[in-house]
């Protein structure tokens, strides 16, 4: 293990990494019961979905660990699923061959690009104030995701509210009020530094919800989406994959036409580059394996991983796999190197045997650690200088800070940081403060807002 992942240079042992890559895998572990759902809608038989994502997740997660040696862990991402299911599948019309086919090529082209080092360049020209933004957005983002995953954060007339614990108690109300005890427990063991306090955290939240189920506290309604608590230990049908598998390459253009295709296939390809720049930026920047100069020493294998998992996602039957920022989790948990990877993407594999026990663990108890880790991200905006020497560079970060759960998308939280940052120095006379690329990624930012 030392000589594979170098524990020892990155100041961490066998226990951090496995615990911290456990870690992760119980905060990403939702993916595993949403994701089926929301492909299901586009036509795709749920269990298939279920396996190629356990798959797909294995693969670009182990790539991740031995070909970048990087505590990240990758899987369908949130987002692309549902523009797959309900925009190019519902609005579109087009049959869910076509989507994984679109997929599939954004995949090939994510490969080239990275070998031609673009994706790289893309990395390295984001200034560090906005690298330091897409941080603390993440934090906030991530935060906010876990207050919705816990009830906590609903629909109302202002857009969002906080729940009413006393309507419908014994459902929706005792769901939020074990979340807001995780949370408070996640953080007081995070305080007094106990090991693995964000995966004590999900296991004694989630016990205490079939305790309370156990005494009749919390009440199952399946119709309203309130299932049992407890385990269900029943095994999956593996055969079932074979219903995606490879099925990207039967595909009838005669009724989607290839401009149309190309057009699905760049909007997957332009969401898909930044939510993983995004996410490599706020959790390297988190984890402290930035260089100097701001850049990641392993971003080149770590995009190429990103991109052989997208590929290998589309032929096996899901949407789009990506780089999570679920693994911020493993990163504030301790893990530095690909054993972090290695253990979740491990843990992935074995959840197709017991998929059904993995999906039993409710929302409500992984949202307390999605919101202590969007706290620990969220400390990096110290490092943002907000002084008036520093304001052309300070208010793009700002910009992309809040654009990112208020629009609830990292990608879009980056496109403004950049537009924002090239017209405010270029107009204020810092031209020199700009990266060549900086014009072009904001020129292509302003494209998509108009033409997507």
């Amino acid at each position: 293990m030392e000589k594979l992942f170098k524990l020892k240079e990155h100041n961490t042992d066998l226990k951090t990494e496995l615990m911290a890559g456990l870690t992760t895998f119980m905060t990403m572990a939702y993916i595993l019961a949403v994701n089926p759902s929301v492909l299901s809608a586009a036509g795709m038989d749920s269990t298939a979905v279920l396996l190629a994502t356990c798959l797909a997740s294995f693969i670009g997660t182990a790539c991740m660990a031995f070909m970048a040696n990087l505590p990240f862990a990758l899987s369908a991402g949130m987002g692309l699923n549902a523009y797959l299911a309900y925009t190019v599948c519902g609005q579109m019309g087009y049959p869910w061959q076509v989507a994984l086919l679109a997929v599939f090529v954004e995949g090939v082209i994510f490969i080239i690009l990275s070998v031609t080092k673009v994706r790289e360049a893309i990395f390295d020209c984001i200034p560090l104030s906005l690298k330091k933004a897409v941080s603390v957005g993440i934090g906030l983002f991530i935060a906010f995701i876990g207050l919705q995953n816990a009830g906590l954060a609903v629909d109302s007339a202002t857009l969002v509210s906080l729940v009413s614990f006393r309507e419908n108690f014994h459902t929706a109300g005792i769901c939020a009020l074990l979340a807001v005890i995780g949370v408070l427990a996640t953080a007081i063991l995070h305080v007094k530094k106990v090991p693995g306090s964000m995966l004590i955290g999900i296991f004694g939240t989630w016990i205490l919800g079939m305790l309370c189920q156990a005494v009749g506290i919390y009440t199952v309604d399946a119709e309203a989406g309130y299932y049992s608590m407890l385990p269900s230990f029943s095994l999956t049908d593996f055969s079932a994959l074979g219903k995606t598998f490879g099925q990207c390459f039967n595909v009838d253009f005669g009724n989607v036409g290839i401009f149309n295709f190309v057009v699905v296939t760049f909007s997957f390809l332009f969401v898909d580059l930044f939510d993983t720049l995004g996410t490599l930026i706020g959790v390297s920047t988190k984890a402290g394996m930035l260089d100097e100069e701001g850049k990641l020493p392993g971003i080149k294998p770590a995009l190429m991983a990103d991109a052989v998992a997208t590929t290998a996602g589309a032929v096996l039957g899901t949407s789009t796999t990506t780089t999570f920022v679920e693994s911020a989790a493993g990163v504030g948990a301790g893990g530095r190197t690909g054993l972090t990877a290695l253990t979740t993407a491990v843990l992935f594999l074995a959840s197709m045997l017991f998929a059904p026990i993995f999906v039993s663990i409710p929302s409500f108890a992984t949202a307390p650690a999605l919101i202590v880790v969007g706290f620990l991200m969220f400390s990096t905006v110290t490092d943002i200088k907000l002084d008036d020497d520093n304001l052309t560079s300070a208010i793009p970060a700002y910009l992309c800070i809040i654009a990112m759960p208020l629009f609830y998308s990292i990608s879009e939280g980056i496109s403004i940081g950049v537009i924002s940052y090239v017209v405010i120095n270029l107009i204020c006379g810092k031209k020199k403060e700009i990266n060549p690329i900086m014009y072009v990624l904001a020129v292509l930012f302003v494209l998509k807002y108009i033409f997507l």
